[in-house]
C-alpha cells in the first residue's frame, strides 16, 4: 500500500463519534421548520437589463430569517424549453465573504439549459443585510454573532435563509420543483450540505470543500473563518462548552442521516481551512447514494476538472433541462 492509498484508507475510516443523537437533532430541527414553514416568503422578482442576449435575469428577494430580506438572481436561459417542459433549478451559495457576483458567471448553467437561483449569505459582500440583532459582543466577522443563542444565532438566521431560498426557487415560474440541486464551495459547500438536511425538496446536493463539518475538530484546528471562534473562546473560556453545544446543531457530522438526495462532494487533501478530516467525518454519516472525489495535492480550491465532473453528476441526478 503506497502513502496515497494508506492516506484514503484513514479518511475512510474517520468517523467521530457524533456530538448529538439523531432523536435529539430530528426533534429539534423539526420544530424549527415547522414554526418557519407557515411563514409567507413574499418572494419579488424584478427584471434585470443584461448584456447577454443568451440569457433572461431577474432580480429576486425574498424574506428570511427574522424578515431580513435576502437578494439573489434568477437566471434562465433566453431560449424557451422544448414543449413548455419546467426546467430543473440550481441554487448556488458563495464562499465566506463573497457574494453572488454577476449572473454571467453562471453562464456555464445556462447553456446546460438549466435555471439557476444564485443566493447572497446574508451580512457579507452582497446586497443582503442582516436584521439579527446583537444581544452580547463577538469576534471579527458573523459567525460569532448570538453565538451563546442558537435560536437567535448567524448560524441559526443562515440555516432557515438557506431552507426558504429552497423553497422560493420552488415557485419560481418555469423551475420544476421536482429537480431542484444545491451547490457551492467552502461555506457555499457547507450550506448546500445544510439545504440537503433541513429541506426535502433538494433533488441533488454538490458540497465542494465544504465547512460546517466536524465544527469542534474545525474551531481547533482551521486556519480561516473558524478561527473567528477560537479567538471567542480563547477570550471567554468560561462560554467552551455552550459554544460547542449549540454548534453541535449545525454541524453536518450530526445533520447527516438527514440527507436523502444523491451527494457529490470534493476534498483536498492539503486543505488547512475545511481539513480532509472534517469533510470525512460528515461524508462517512451521509446514508444517501454519495460520491467524494478526492485532490490529494489540492488545497482550498475548486479545480477546472472537478466543476466539469460535478456538471456531470447533476445531470445525471436532474435529467433532461428540456433543450
Amino acid at each position: 500500500m503506497n502513502t496515497i492509498e494508506q492516506r484514503k484508507q484513514e479518511l475512510q475510516n474517520c468517523r467521530p463519534e457524533p456530538t448529538l443523537d439523531m432523536e435529539t437533532v430530528n426533534s429539534y430541527w423539526d420544530s424549527i421548520l415547522e414554526e418557519y414553514g407557515n411563514r409567507p416568503l413574499e418572494w419579488v422578482s424584478v427584471p434585470e437589463v443584461t448584456p447577454y442576449p443568451g440569457m433572461q435575469v431577474s432580480r429576486i428577494s425574498f424574506k428570511g430569517f427574522d424578515e431580513t430580506t435576502v437578494h439573489a438572481w434568477y437566471i434562465q436561459p433566453s431560449f424557451p424549453a422544448s414543449g413548455g417542459e419546467l426546467r430543473p433549478c440550481i441554487v448556488t451559495f458563495p464562499g465566506y465573504t463573497r457574494d453572488r457576483g454577476y449572473p454571467e458567471q453562471y453562464a456555464s448553467w445556462v447553456l446546460l439549459g438549466y435555471a439557476v437561483l444564485a443566493v447572497d449569505v446574508r451580512g457579507q459582500l452582497g446586497e443582503t443585510g442582516n436584521r439579527l440583532s446583537h444581544e452580547s459582543g463577538g469576534s471579527r466577522g458573523w459567525i460569532t454573532q448570538g453565538l451563546l443563542d442558537k435560536e437567535r444565532s448567524y448560524y441559526m438566521a443562515v440555516a432557515i435563509d438557506t431552507v426558504r431560498a429552497i423553497d422560493t426557487a420552488a415557485e419560481l415560474p418555469g423551475v420544476d420543483p421536482s429537480r431542484i440541486a444545491v451547490t457551492g464551495a467552502s461555506q457555499g459547500g457547507g450550506l448546500a450540505l445544510l439545504a440537503g438536511a433541513l429541506n426535502p425538496r433538494v433533488a441533488a446536493v454538490a458540497a465542494d470543500i465544504p465547512n460546517l463539518c466536524r465544527l469542534d475538530f474545525g474551531v481547533l484546528n482551521s486556519s480561516s473563518s473558524l478561527t473567528e471562534i477560537a479567538d471567542y473562546v480563547k477570550r471567554y473560556p468560561e462560554h467552551l462548552e455552550r459554544v460547542l453545544h449549540n454548534l453541535a446543531y449545525f454541524d453536518i457530522v450530526n445533520l447527516a442521516p438527514r440527507i436523502t438526495a444523491p451527494v457529490l462532494m470534493s476534498v483536498g487533501w492539503k486543505d488547512a481551512v475545511c481539513m480532509p478530516e472534517t469533510v470525512y467525518a460528515a461524508y462517512n454519516r451521509i446514508e444517501s447514494p454519495k460520491q467524494m472525489l478526492d485532490y490529494p495535492f489540492s488545497g482550498h480550491e475548486v479545480s477546472a476538472y472537478h466543476e466539469r465532473q460535478k456538471v456531470l453528476f447533476l445531470q445525471r441526478q436532474l435529467g433532461s433541462a428540456g433543450l
